[in-house]
């Protein structure tokens, strides 16, 4: 083990603990499931920005999306540049009109707003049960990344490391709840600038500088500068389904939406929509022009996914490789903070109380079984990860589709659509869930798309012919009260 790198790396979870005793202190009187798993709605601009930021920007855009660039070249460079309007998609197409209802139904997760729209038990109960199995594939690829990013860069083993990395976030997220968790989430989107910027510096300065390091891919492989990428793997359909995948569809994802039911007025959302949007152009470019870049400075990787933390390793000194270490974890950490969160609530708030709803002034009972469920689910994917993959890009990019052929196409026409019913947004759901899974499964691509832009159009098509048969509830209109 690299104990000097290993040092900053305590110290840092040493302040991430810190933040959550100070946000477990700082919980303020009223309903707890609305503190615990949203802050009471008290988030600023700033970090609104930063915890959407920091919530889609995962193991994925730190450790899988720079090992892709590292195999594939440039061209997934550019490809990554189609993220940077997720955070302004999100906030601009969800944003207020998701606040109001929020407040008209008091909705704590996701479901919440569903049902406040819908008023369908069974939707709910669906959605609830997708949720939650989209998301353990999701929180898996997260400890997967923790883990192998401590194996590779501290010389942790990887089973001890992924105890000691999925301990410590089960912990601070089951005891600090939401308040925890986006504090920590303001401090982790610093981190990960900072970390960005040293190790793209570092990376060039290795290379030679920028010009030696682009003629170093051109010895190495010629389609490593190419828009298409080695194998011609870029290609026009690939980046359309990128595009719905990582970008457009984003605003179905549940721990992104939900964070947009938590700022407290319309300045916060547009302060959030522009620093977020640079905060993620920033990252995404940095990050994935590293692992690019790396190429150079290492070519003979055969784990792709190796290529950030053995950057740290070789392009840093030791210390500042112990506090770049950080920015990759922050990554992680956030999002897997925020998946457990929504599991969490899925489970105590929309399925046990939709059960046993005279529970629900308990205050006693809901702190303590919001929390031991948020423990033991942490624990729980701890065993998931125990034999991971060698890719993880492609395991989350398969959960994240799962998540937004569920509940894009609820959550977008339930807000602008008027007339739209229980019946429409339960066929899109089920139809979505259904043609993704078989696609997935079999691993097929229609006309060369990844499965998400078929699922999302047969998903859309059945709302629409679904919503002919069902009724709208006029008591669960759009509201268009003036958010202030």
């Amino acid at each position: 083990m690299r104990l000097e790198i290993i040092l900053p790396l305590i110290a840092y979870l040493l302040l991430v603990a810190g933040l959550s005793v100070y946000a477990m202190r700082k919980r303020q009187n009223g309903n707890f499931l609305t503190e615990y798993f949203l802050g009471s709605r008290s988030m600023g601009g700033f970090v609104l920005a930063m915890t959407l930021t920091t919530t889609y920007i995962s193991a994925s855009s730190f450790i899988g999306g720079p090992g892709a660039a590292y195999k594939y070249g440039l061209g997934w460079v550019l490809l990554s540049m189609v993220q940077v309007p997720a955070v302004w998609l999100s906030l601009g197409i969800l944003g207020k009109k998701f606040a109001i209802l929020a407040r008209r139904y008091n909705a704590v997760t996701l479901n919440d707003m569903l049902y406040g729209r819908y008023r369908s038990p069974l939707l709910v109960w669906f959605a609830s049960l997708s949720l939650l199995i989209a998301f353990i594939g999701a929180m898996t690829v997260q400890f997967i990344g923790g883990a192998r990013l401590l194996e590779t860069a501290a010389g942790i083993p990887y089973d001890t490391g992924l105890l000691i990395f999925g301990g410590a976030i089960a912990l601070y997220t089951a005891f600090g709840g939401f308040r925890a968790s986006v504090l920590n989430d303001a401090m982790q989107g610093v981190v990960m600038l900072a970390g960005t910027f040293l190790l793209l510096f570092a990376v060039i300065h290795a290379a030679g500088g920028l010009h030696s390091a682009v003629n170093k891919l051109q010895q190495i492989d010629p389609q490593l500068l190419s828009p298409g990428g080695v194998d011609n793997i870029l290609s026009p359909t690939f980046l359309a389904s990128f595009s719905v995948l990582v970008c457009f569809g984003v605003v179905g994802l549940p721990h992104t939406a939900v964070r947009c039911i938590s700022y407290k007025d319309s300045k916060a959302v547009h302060r959030g929509m522009i620093l977020g949007t640079l905060v993620v152009a920033v990252l995404m470019f940095g990050m994935h022009l590293a692992g690019a870049l790396g190429r150079a400075v290492m070519p003979d990787l055969t784990i792709p996914d190796s290529v950030i933390p053995t950057l740290m390793i070789h392009v840093l000194p030791p210390l500042a490789a112990g506090i770049f270490l950080a920015a990759p974890m922050a990554a992680i950490m956030s999002t897997i903070n925020a998946q457990l969160l929504q599991s969490s609530a899925t489970i105590v708030k929309d399925l046990y109380l939709r059960v046993r709803p005279q529970q629900m002034d308990n205050e006693r009972l809901m702190k303590r079984m919001s929390s031991i469920i948020t423990l033991v689910l942490g624990l729980l994917l701890l065993g998931a990860a125990w034999k991971p993959p060698e890719m993880i890009i492609w395991l989350n990019l398969l959960a994240f589709g799962g998540l937004e052929a569920v509940f894009l196409w609820p959550l977008v026409l339930g807000l602008y659509w008027e007339k739209a019913n229980a019946a429409g947004a339960l066929s899109s759901m089920i139809s979505g869930a259904g043609c993704y899974t078989l696609l997935a499964s079999l691993s097929l691509q229609p006309w060369g798309f990844h499965p998400i832009v078929p699922s999302l159009l047969i998903s859309l098509t059945a709302f629409v012919i679904g919503n002919r048969f069902g009724h709208t509830d006029t008591s669960s209109a759009v509201a268009s009260t003036p958010f202030k």
